[in-house]
């Protein structure tokens, strides 16, 4: 039931409750191959989340790029979805077909004197982006505030597109990263920093805006901008409102003490004063000063709430849009990040019961976490993805075994011990069905191109000893029918033939799929494979010699030996079983 470890569920949000669950199955996994196998690997299906073809890095460059796309207009309409890194919840998605209207802001131009957030005059630069306020100082990317135009007196916007997006995120990783080397040893500075999500990066490397986040950034933004546009709308007038109700309060105090000191027939004198005073603040009926000024009084403690409630509340509302900015992140590499860190802790867990199996002297082999490439759809199942997880999913083990006291060098052993891959072939050939082969060529040559990328990726894993288990299955490139070796078109043999090449050491797995349905063992989908290998049938008694599969898997008739083994109908019946459960054959 595990696919992946970022803790992804069915509406694409991220959590740690579902990342517990995984590893807890894991756990367990681990606990039954210790007591029942005293060893050897958990396969865990990779799979950290659904993702485009499209714009993939293995997609986009290289001898291959361009030859993967999952539907006809997936350029057009792919989507991105981007985290909170607080919580895992998607804040929203991100397509590239929409374009979103956004302020154009005021910007130093090339040769233009500014001062700089030091308050240091400085000159900008050809192709540099100098955010500024209206009076010539820099500002954080945070800060910034619109082009005004003065002859049409409004601020100047634009639709921006997906394009515009991706030049705006190069822009912003080349400002975080000029932050980072500024601030990387300043805490303070990262607090309120539209960067603060790279505020423990170990290098520039790690530091990288993507389109999604500089989309979503910029919806946030402008949210951000209205709630600030209605908090200075409904606090405008507060001081005013404040200065008033002391006057007022003043005026009364003033005007009890006239109606306290003055005789009762003398009264009607101060109700015509009210009267004559004459403004549209004052009303009609027959009032005495105290009476209309408590009213005033009234009036104005209510615009004083309603301007601090209002003002208030949207300052909060933008406080909190600009804190989720500084925890924007595309749920892919949030995803990864969550899936590296999980597998790392799994790998350290198997190395712990495979030390306590040795202590026991019960270990026959190594605990391992054979991560698993998946279906194409979710990564983890392109061989760079699958490549890219163990790796790092190693380094990340090494990283927390050094942390824990560990010497590098056998940090670095145990992790290629207790973390590797399973290379399921079926699974691999399954990205046949999204392959943009050349209409000018023949089905055949098509498939040999395929399986010439296929096989590449086949190599360099098996150049890096990064696979330790092998899964042997066939399909026709579309579904996962798990069909014996041979029977479909997956390059299978030759797959084996790179990893026996390099010294592949781990195990071969036939997993039985079609044949099931003919034979509940299992069985045939084994003999079809060892026959499909060339493997062999010895006889051991005298005289027999060497025997063929092609002989003897459906029956002995028409050999002139009898037969050394049987199965299937000439089996004995499976209500004979030895004490074990195992059947007679």
């Amino acid at each position: 039931g595990v696919m992946g470890l970022a803790g992804m569920d069915q509406q694409g949000n991220f959590s740690k409750q579902n990342q517990k669950k995984a590893t807890d199955e894991i756990k367990r996994a681990i606990e039954f191959a210790s007591d029942v196998a005293s060893g050897g690997p958990v396969v865990v299906h990779t799979g950290e989340y659904f993702r485009h073809m499209v714009d993939s890095p293995w997609n986009e460059q290289g001898k291959y790029a361009g030859k993967f796309k999952m539907f006809p207009e997936e350029e057009e309409r792919a989507a991105f979805r981007v985290v909170d890194t607080r919580t895992g919840q998607i804040i929203s998605e991100a397509r590239k077909n929409k374009k979103i209207g956004r302020p154009i802001w005021n910007t130093a131009e090339s040769g233009q004197e500014y001062f700089d957030i030091d308050g240091n005059k400085q000159i900008a630069q050809q192709d540099e982006k100098i955010y500024l306020d209206y009076d010539g100082y820099e500002l954080d990317i945070s800060e910034r505030v619109p082009k005004y135009d003065s002859e049409n007196q409004k601020f100047e916007t634009r639709l921006m597109s997906w394009k515009d997006f991706q030049e705006e995120a190069h822009d912003m990783t080349k400002r975080a990263k000029h932050f980072w080397r500024q601030n990387k040893d300043n805490p303070e500075k990262w607090k309120k920093s539209a960067w603060y999500r790279f505020r423990n990066a170990k290098d520039e490397s790690e530091i990288e805006i993507r389109p999604e986040e500089a989309y979503i950034m910029g919806t946030l933004e402008t949210n951000a901008a209205q709630a600030k546009g209605y908090a200075h709308y409904y606090g405008g007038d507060f001081d005013k409102h404040v200065k008033n109700l002391q006057k007022l309060k003043k005026a009364r105090e003033f005007y009890q003490k006239i109606e306290d000191t003055t005789d009762e027939e003398e009264k009607w004198k101060l109700q015509r004063q009210v009267r004559e005073f004459g403004t549209d603040l004052i009303s009609p009926e027959s009032k005495f000063p105290t009476e209309e000024i408590d009213d005033l009084i009234r009036r104005t403690k209510q615009q004083i709430a309603h301007s601090k409630e209002g003002s208030a509340s949207q300052w909060a509302q933008a406080e909190e849009t600009l804190e989720t900015m500084r925890h924007v992140e595309s749920s892919d590499t949030y995803a990864v990040k969550e899936g590296v860190n999980a597998y790392a802790k799994a790998g350290i867990r198997a190395m712990m019961e495979s030390n306590r199996l040795a202590q026991e002297g019960k270990m026959k082999r190594p605990i391992a976490i054979a991560m698993e490439n998946v279906f194409p759809e979710s990564y983890g199942g392109h061989p760079d993805e699958f490549i890219y997880l163990i790796e790092k999913s190693r380094e990340k083990m090494v990283e927390q075994l050094t942390q824990q006291g560990m010497a590098k060098e056998k940090a670095k052993k145990e992790a290629e011990e207790h973390i590797y891959g399973t290379f399921d072939t079926a699974h691999c050939n399954m990205w046949w069905k999204y392959w943009q082969g050349d209409s000018n060529k023949t089905i055949e040559q098509n498939k040999k191109e395929f399986n010439t990328w296929m096989l590449s990726k086949v190599e360099i894993m098996a150049k890096k000893k990064l696979v330790g288990h092998l899964h042997l299955v066939d399909n026709y490139g579309y579904e996962d029918e798990h069909l014996a070796p041979g029977e479909g078109n997956a390059p299978v043999s030759e797959a084996i033939k790179i990893f026996k090449k390099h010294g592949f050491k781990g195990d071969y797995i036939v997993e039985p799929g079609a044949d099931f349905s003919t034979d509940t063992s299992g069985t045939q989908t084994l003999l079809k494979a060892w026959r499909h290998f060339g493997s062999p049938v010895y006889g051991v008694a005298g005289g027999v010699g060497e025997r063929k599969w092609g002989q003897v898997q459906y029956g002995h008739f028409g050999q002139n030996q009898p037969p050394y083994f049987v199965f299937g109908g000439y089996s004995p019946s499976e209500d004979w079983t030895l004490w074990s459960g195992v059947q007679l054959e």
